[in-house]
């Protein structure tokens, strides 16, 4: 049996985290599950943990996600991450492409989520 996936969750709005965490559970309740509130403790909690999946946000206090997001690609190269934003800006796309991620857009609802774990399992 292999072991349960890990799912890193970062985004700055507590329902955002709270309503990805709860659609994932309901659709996969073996994955471990672990939230980060902005980039830098993504970083950190990236290179604790080594998830296979990592949903960011990219407008939170501090760094950018596209920043931690680079960071996490470099410790955790396996990663299948997602960009969850509301920014539609062409550069954040461009960037998120340059990186080799998804990007999906806010707000988080059911068809978002579902995108993003049909990319997770490609």
């Amino acid at each position: 049996m292999s072991a349960p996936k890990k799912l890193l969750i970062v985004d700055d709005s507590k329902v955002s985290r709270m309503v990805i965490r709860a659609r994932v559970k309901q659709l996969h309740p073996d994955w471990d599950i672990i939230e980060a509130t902005h980039g830098e403790e993504s970083i950190a909690l990236a290179q604790q943990h080594c998830p296979d999946f990592c949903t960011m946000d990219i407008n939170m206090p501090g760094m950018p996600g596209t920043q931690a997001a680079e960071q996490i690609l470099k410790t955790v190269p396996h990663i299948r991450l997602v960009i969850f934003t509301a920014n539609i800006q062409s550069s954040f796309r461009e960037r998120a492409s340059a990186l080799g991620v998804a990007f999906v857009a806010k707000p988080v609802t059911e068809k978002s989520i579902f995108e993003t774990l049909a990319y997770f399992q490609e």
